[in-house]
């Protein structure tokens, strides 16, 4: 039935013992393996309608049904149950939600909906409790913000006071106010009949505690088999382990060097200690039908370093032919880099592979700012999976209304927006004051404001007129130390408003370095406005004739595709690893599985670039250029940590010298004393200020 399956698969789909994980590395078949073990289990002589299968989107159970389909040639679309957890739970409540007191009527919010109830209840506490206004915080969680924190609390079952102090830690002041508003919400919600995503997982935890209803929900199923197992939460697994009755069987498949969505509140633990919380079986799948095996030894070299406590070793083997070693391509800076990869996507697209065929990964989105307007410049259409848009998002359209009222102090619609951005400002104060200073009265003074806002409106005409200063012509400066001088005003507002926030800086940081090729602010915003350089392909031209496009995707969005040729951009230490995901052990190990990721999507060919000099994005706030400042925010950056000699003995290297300090190719290694011509200046600086 299964005459294409390598040992390993086949000894996973007729298991017919008990419980079973599939420990399936990268390109190794999982899809295969799990859709052929669904369709054993079939034609071995179980009902459709008692297996359970559980995925992380619906395409995917569709895709495994249709193909168990082909396989077994039963019916089982429509009598499986099969998609998401959260489908599984709806179902369940649907049928079983009465033996809790729940109406099977009930309908779901959406995230959106979710958030605005969660700030239509915080509300409705601020008028009940008027007279306090004055003791709140200023800094207030903004609605998403706060669905977040809800949704971390309960389907990682961590108090509120630990998620605020690990994760949301500028939110700590208001735990008082968020859990009222949470106690509201839940309340609102059971009034109106209505649940939430996290409620169809806790109300489906409700029923497995209910002894009425428990049992029937375990006896209704022989098989339940569970795709991309590193991918779940702490209550998913402990709704997997209460799902299992006498008799019942599960199946669950992934990787634990693929455990990438820790920020979903995703834990490998919940894999890796499968084995024992189940009394599992464990199959381990290392053969890879995907890369070849030069591009196999990188990966491999990758997750050798890994130090994740149970983890399972695996060695990836190719069953393709020999192909080229992986580069390692060191660059000057950013720019060089992005000029070497549209390089080495147009050498390939002249040797006959399909731009389509090609992908660009990156570990932020916004690390791939400026390589899109080289792809805008040099013609070459791409798709961008994950990240922001750039000037569609709201926090790069709050940086160019700003740089707009440098340039136009009368710019109403730029007034607009930035008085909206003062807390204590809102439509109907920025419409009027916005309407005055079209209309020549000049900006809004501190005494226009409301109290709370006017000192932040006095910080803003400050960063606004030095900023003029820095973007006049007699000034000679670069257009971008009034962009950097302007941040220094609107970086906490951006760290104050949105979730998230350091990417979104990030995205500044991108723009603030664009400025830095513009010969003025005021060709700058036009250039940007004509033709602005959106997170999108659409500004690259349309694509040819044949639909051929690059795509461009973050590591995350780029998890279950593969490509033929991969370019893995921005790997040096802040980038990847990420300078937030440092704090301890387990995020570093994260990072790791990122890269390992990453480079097991590439199918013939993997390409490496390191910039070896490059704009500060985090941790140069500080020094950025003032009025009249002129702070040059660049450095020389480390190799990601995790090129190791290991991984480097896998790699060719080409490009610059690894060794920042020999870029240029003059030798300017720092002496291991001072030179005395250093110390005859320092004394005459002595003297001058003594």
């Amino acid at each position: 039935m299964f005459p294409e399956l390598t040992n390993d698969q086949r000894r996973a789909v007729t298991h017919d013992g008990g419980h079973l994980l599939i420990v399936a590395g990268a390109g190794t078949g999982k899809t295969t393996t799990l859709a052929a073990r669904l369709a054993h289990l079939v034609a071995a002589g179980t009902p459709p309608e008692r297996v359970c299968l559980l995925t992380f989107g619906r395409r995917a159970a569709g895709e495994l049904v249709r193909r168990a389909e082909q396989l077994c040639g039963d019916r089982v679309s429509g009598a499986c149950w099969a998609g998401t957890f959260h489908a599984i739970a709806n179902r369940l409540l649907r049928v079983h939600g009465g033996g809790l007191g729940l109406d099977p009527g009930f309908t779901v919010l959406d995230q959106a909906d979710a958030a605005d109830l969660l700030a239509l209840c915080r509300a409705e506490l601020d008028a009940h409790d008027g007279d306090a206004v004055g003791a709140r915080p200023t800094r207030r969680a903004r609605k998403e913000t706060m669905a977040s924190i809800y949704s971390r609390c309960v389907t990682t079952a961590t108090p509120l006071s630990v998620v605020l102090r690990d994760h949301f830690g500028w939110c700590a002041g208001e735990r008082d106010v968020l859990r009222a508003t949470f106690a509201a919400y839940r309340s609102r919600k059971r009034a109106a009949n209505v649940v939430d995503y996290d409620d169809l997982l806790l109300h489906w935890s409700a029923l497995l505690r209910a002894p009425e209803v428990a049992g029937a929900i375990r006896r209704r199923f022989d098989h339940v088999l569970v795709d991309e197992y590193q991918d779940t939460s702490p209550l998913q697994a402990d709704l997997l382990e209460g799902f299992v009755g006498d008799g019942t069987r599960v199946t669950a498949v992934g990787d634990d060097g693929q455990a990438i969505y820790g920020f979903r509140a995703a834990t490998i633990a919940n894999i890796v200690g499968f084995p024992a919380r189940f009394g599992a079986e464990v199959v381990v799948l290392e053969d890879n039908h995907r890369s070849t095996p030069e591009v196999l030894a990188t990966a491999n070299a990758v997750l050798a370093g890994a130090t994740t406590p149970g983890r399972f070793p695996k060695v990836l083997r190719s069953s393709r032919g020999s192909g080229p070693r992986p580069a390692l391509v060191a660059c000057a800076d950013e720019g060089h880099q992005s000029a070497e990869v549209c390089r080495a996507i147009l050498d390939r697209h002249d040797r006959g592979i399909r731009l389509r065929d090609q992908a660009v990964l990156v570990r932020t989105g916004h690390h791939s700012q400026l390589l899109e307007l080289e792809l805008v410049a040099r013609r070459i259409p791409f798709v961008k999976y994950g990240g922001l848009r750039f000037l569609e998002a709201a926090h790069v359209k709050d940086l160019m209304a700003v740089l707009r009222l440098v340039e136009n102090p009368r710019d109403e619609l730029a007034w607009f927006r930035v008085l909206q951005l003062l807390d204590g400002v809102g439509p109907a104060i920025a419409r009027r004051l916005a309407a005055a200073a079209a209309a020549g009265d000049g900006p809004p003074r501190p005494e226009h404001l409301p109290e709370v806002a006017a000192t932040a409106g006095a910080a803003l005409q400050e960063a606004l007129t030095d900023a003029r200063a820095l973007a006049a012509p007699a000034a000679g400066a670069r257009p971008s130390l009034p962009v950097e001088r302007v941040r220094v005003w609107l970086d906490p507002v951006v760290e104050r408003r949105y979730p998230a926030a350091g990417p979104r800086l990030g995205d500044l940081d991108a723009l603030t370095s664009a400025a830095a090729a513009a010969p003025d602010l005021g060709r700058f915003l036009v250039e940007l406005t004509i033709d602005p350089p959106a997170a999108t392909g659409d500004l690259a031209g349309p694509p040819h004739r044949d639909d051929d496009h690059l795509t461009l995707s973050t590591i995350h969005s780029a998890k279950g595709g593969e490509w033929r040729v991969v370019h893995v951009i921005a790997l040096v230490d802040g980038n990847l690893p990420s300078d937030l995901s440092t704090g301890d052990a387990d995020g570093i190990e994260e990072e790791r599985r990122l890269l390992y990721v990453a480079a097991t999507r590439a199918a013939d060919e993997l390409l490496l670039y390191a910039p070896l000099r490059q704009h500060h994005h985090r941790g140069t706030r500080g020094h950025r250029a003032g009025a009249g400042g002129t702070g040059d925010a660049h450095g020389y950056a480390a190799l990601s940590r995790f090129l190791d000699d290991t991984v480097l003995a896998t790699v060719e290297r080409r490009g610059m010298p690894l060794d920042p300090a020999t870029v240029g190719g003059a030798d300017v290694r720092m002496p291991s004393e001072p030179h005395p011509a250093l110390a005859e200046v320092d004394e005459l600086v002595a003297a001058l200020l003594d």
